[in-house]
């Protein structure tokens, strides 16, 4: 079984689309591949992004196959939603999945391929001073996000990449598959939102307090919210990944 879905908008890259489960092993150009593997494709003038989804476990196969959609569609759908909203992200150009008797097995997504001036990481090795223009336009973004009620539930520095235009950053949302829409995002919620940010305590902080002054919330509650679940989240991670930090400038957080 194959399912594929297509945008309209970029139906004539059909072929390679429907080519893609049997050339993908040995063509394209590998830009990431670890747990799942991304590619890059120049196709029709196009630079086109393929992330192929690591097979899940026999137990997740007999879920995606009756009743939880994949990762691969969710992140089609919640891009067409996003931009639906107003909100960038690469733009979506279609979803396979592949299924064998009655098992859910592979799944690809593909976009257009971004060419972005940086992403959120690099405040995990940046200075205060040089990214704080940054974090403010950071800040109110992620303000007029949740009050679209738009909310990435894996809202971490990696998945957060901005281009810059007339001195203006312009952000844009990865790694799309776990997103919630719809839904009022409370002072509490936002600031569990904020936990896995990689930077400083000092970064931090500016973007928790332009955030807060945007959506009108008190500034120290929002403050004291963020950082006991900054604290609770990386102080678990570290015991799991000894020597991992959100900031490293100085060598500590």
């Amino acid at each position: 079984m194959v399912n594929i879905v297509i945008n309209p908008k970029y139906k004539q890259l059909e072929d390679f689309v429907r080519n893609l489960p049997d050339t993908f092993d040995h063509t394209g150009e590998t830009v990431y591949d670890g747990r799942n593997t991304i590619k890059v494709f120049d196709i029709q003038g196009l630079e086109v992004n393929v992330k192929s989804f690591k097979k899940p476990n026999i137990i997740n196969q007999v879920v995606y196959a009756t009743f939880r959609q994949s990762k691969a569609r969710r992140s089609f759908e919640y891009a067409l939603r996003l931009e639906e909203k107003g909100f960038r992200t690469p733009a979506p150009i279609a979803y396979i999945e592949q299924g064998k008797a009655g098992l859910f097995k592979n799944s690809f997504y593909i976009s257009i391929n971004e060419h972005i001036d940086g992403e959120l990481r690099e405040l995990k090795t940046g200075t205060f001073v040089d990214n704080e223009e940054l974090l403010r336009q950071f800040a109110h973004y992620t303000a007029h996000l949740h009050e679209a009620q738009v909310l990435h539930l894996d809202y971490s520095s990696g998945n957060i990449l901005y281009k810059i235009v007339e001195g203006k950053y312009i952000f844009y949302l990865v790694d799309l598959n776990r997103m919630e829409f719809d839904k009022p995002i409370s002072m509490d919620t936002a600031c569990f939102n904020f936990r896995r940010l990689w930077g400083s305590d000092e970064m931090i902080r500016l973007f928790v307090q332009q955030y807060a002054e945007s959506r009108n919330f008190d500034v120290a509650s929002c403050l004291s919210r963020t950082f006991y679940y900054r604290k609770r989240f990386w102080s678990n991670f570290k015991r799991k990944h000894p020597g991992a930090s959100p900031y490293e400038a100085n060598g500590v957080l």
